[in-house]
């Protein structure tokens, strides 16, 4: 006598295609996406109904976009998945959802944060937008993630974008200002994803995957995590430079900075997992406490 297997709940069904999306790794690219979008304005313009619909509107479609770039990188990558403690419990390693529902999820959602960026948006975003998309979904976790030790470096262009994003999306254009906000992020990926990669390591040599310890070592890696970590808290120094932030701003990045700084010195001259965990916990923190004091800088100062 065959036993029938009850169907998941359409609640559970919500939620698997939900972990598809990466949620904690969307809200920070949500987050800082809308930090871009309240930095490009002024104080007066939270004022203005225009201002806080194309606010609403590109915070949904960048959303979107980006969940639709997270469930093409688990399509790609559900093999790898599988073999690595982290992410086994995935909804395509697990079988809970097949190739061609993610791929269906993947454009319908994809499709549809688009099209509000281009209809309800503007089209700049929505061009920018596809372009992080590509060159996340694509170039990186096609292309670069195993073929080269630098695909966090290169691949990180991508995951530095969301503040240019809405940025664009408030004002029309990006200023040099936004790229300040890129650079930063841009600087900060490697240090924090190779934090993650050296406790990992055994995980990414199994799955073959070529990050940066598995290829060079960790003595390498450890070296590198620390001088990244001095360019990003350089790059930081940016915005005080060019005036576009003040001293809430300056003195929570000095704070941040040389927090960073003594965790990267501790893993170039002490290392321990549990050191690089913490390490790669508090990179998460330190960059949404950083764009936090810049929005709070920003309408202090106006």
């Amino acid at each position: 006598m065959s036993i029938s297997v009850p169907s998941p709940s359409l609640p559970s069904r919500l939620q698997q295609f939900l972990q598809l999306t990466k949620p904690r790794v969307i809200s920070l690219i949500v987050f800082t996406a809308v930090i871009g979008m309240f930095l490009a304005e002024p104080a007066e313009s939270l004022l203005t109904a225009g201002f806080w619909w194309a606010a609403i509107f590109a915070t949904v479609g960048i959303a979107l976009v980006a969940g639709s770039a997270a469930a093409v990188n688990c399509l790609v990558e559900q093999k790898i998945d599988a073999v690595m403690a982290r992410t086994r419990g995935r909804p395509l390693p697990m079988g809970t959802i097949s190739s061609p529902e993610t791929l269906s999820f993947a454009g319908l959602v994809g499709g549809t944060g688009l099209a509000i960026l281009y209809v309800l948006v503007n089209p700049l975003t929505m061009w920018l937008t596809l372009a992080t998309f590509v060159g996340y979904a694509v170039i990186y976790t096609v292309l670069l993630k195993p073929l080269t030790p630098q695909n966090i470096v290169i691949g990180g262009a991508s995951g530095a974008m969301p503040p240019v994003l809405g940025w664009a999306a408030v004002t029309g254009g990006i200023s040099h200002d936004a790229l300040l906000l890129f650079l930063i992020i841009f600087a900060w990926t490697p240090p924090h994803f190779w934090a993650l990669a050296l406790y990992r390591k055994n995980e990414y040599a199994k799955a073959g995957v070529p990050m940066l310890p598995v290829t060079h070592g960790d003595r390498f890696t450890r070296l590198h995590v620390l001088l990244y970590t001095v360019i990003l808290v350089a790059a930081t120094m940016l915005p005080f430079a060019t005036r576009m932030s003040g001293m809430i701003y300056l003195a929570s990045a000095v704070a941040l900075g040389a927090l960073f700084l003594i965790y990267a010195i501790r893993i170039c001259t002490s290392y321990s997992d549990a050191l690089a965990r913490q390490t790669f916990r508090y990179s998460i923190l330190y960059l949404s406490l950083l764009f936090a004091a810049l929005l709070v800088d920003h309408y202090v100062r106006f």
